[in-house]
Parts: C-alpha cells; structure tokens; sequence
C-alpha cells in the first residue's frame, strides 16, 4: 500500500456526507447513482465527496460494464491511529525545507556583500550567522587567534566577541590558544 497522508485521510474524514458514502459503501461497492438515490444527496455532490475520498485513498473504484463501481479501501482500516499519525508523511523533508528557508532568510537579512551587518541578538539567528563565518575554517587545521581574528574580521569588525561566540556555541574549540574548527558546516 503507498503512503498515506493523515493530514488529507483526516481532513477527508471530517465531512458527514463523505462518512455516511463511506459507511453504505461497506455494506457494499456501489455506483454513483446508487449511492445518490440512498442518501439523498445530487449525483454530483456524490461525485465530488468520491473523487476526494479516492484521492485520500479510502475508496477506489474500477469500471464495470457502463457504471464505475466505488469500493472501500480497506485496508485503510486496519491502520491503528497510532500508526496513522506515527506514519513519515516526509515531515522532515518539510522541516528540513522550512530551516533551509528560515537560514536563507536570516543570512540575506544579516548578511550584505559578504559583510555582516550587525550580529544578532536572537540566539537561533547569532547561531545561524556564526555557522556562515565558521564555513570559512578548513577542518583538521589549527589557528592561532590571530588567524581566527583575520578570518572574522572579514565578516564585522567586532571579530573579539564573534570569535568569543564561535567557542561558546562550540563552533570552534580551543585550547592552548590554538583554534580548531569543531566540525565541517
């Protein structure tokens, strides 16, 4: 069975017309007209609850003869609710794709010709900045502060208290008054 989206099945699921389609349709398959006349409701509107219902993947219908005939995905059912909402509906590809966007959004708005403009006083947007300046340490390589401060230097004039950041958020360790990029960003 493919992925299921929780987010469209319960949005689906929260009509009444689309629920009493659903429970006639598992006492058995049913085409559109059938369905119409035993709810009261226009063919259309039958049609339309249908189609949504299929897109979720709770029904699915197959051609017979001049009717296409609407079926109940059961399977769908046998999914505990725990399941359901545990299931990887690429959450973090979404996550991933909104922080890529937050980072990119912070660096413009910090960022101006390579230069940075102020540092940040939020914590998460100082974090982002500083992982920006630490892209210019090569790993396995050691600094001595004056090197560091070069380097910083070429972003905002205050390279004392970036540097100084730069090790608190563990970005830079050091020890001895050698500088160490901690990892690659």
């Amino acid at each position: 069975m493919e992925k299921l989206d929780p987010i469209s099945l319960f949005k689906c699921l929260s009509d009444k017309s689309r629920l009493l389609i659903i429970n006639n349709l598992l006492k058995e398959p049913m085409y559109v007209e059938l369905l119409s006349e035993r709810l009261a409701l226009a063919p259309s509107t039958v049609s339309f609850h249908l189609k949504k219902l299929e897109e979720a993947g709770i029904v699915y219908s197959k051609k017979e003869q001049y009717y296409v005939v609407y079926s109940v995905n059961k399977k769908i059912f046998k999914i505990s609710l725990e399941e359901l909402i545990k299931s990887d509906i690429s959450n973090k590809n979404i996550e991933k794709e909104r922080e890529e966007q937050y980072r990119k959004k912070v660096i413009e708005a910090f960022f101006e010709y390579g230069s940075l403009k102020s540092i940040p006083v939020q914590q998460k947007k100082k974090r982002i900045v500083l992982e920006e300046i630490a892209k210019k340490f090569e790993e396995n390589m050691q600094y001595t502060e004056r090197e560091v401060n070069i380097i910083i230097a070429d972003y905002h004039e205050d390279f004392c208290t970036i540097r100084r950041d730069m090790v608190a958020e563990k970005l830079l360790e050091r020890e001895n008054g050698i500088y160490k990029l901690v990892r690659k960003y």
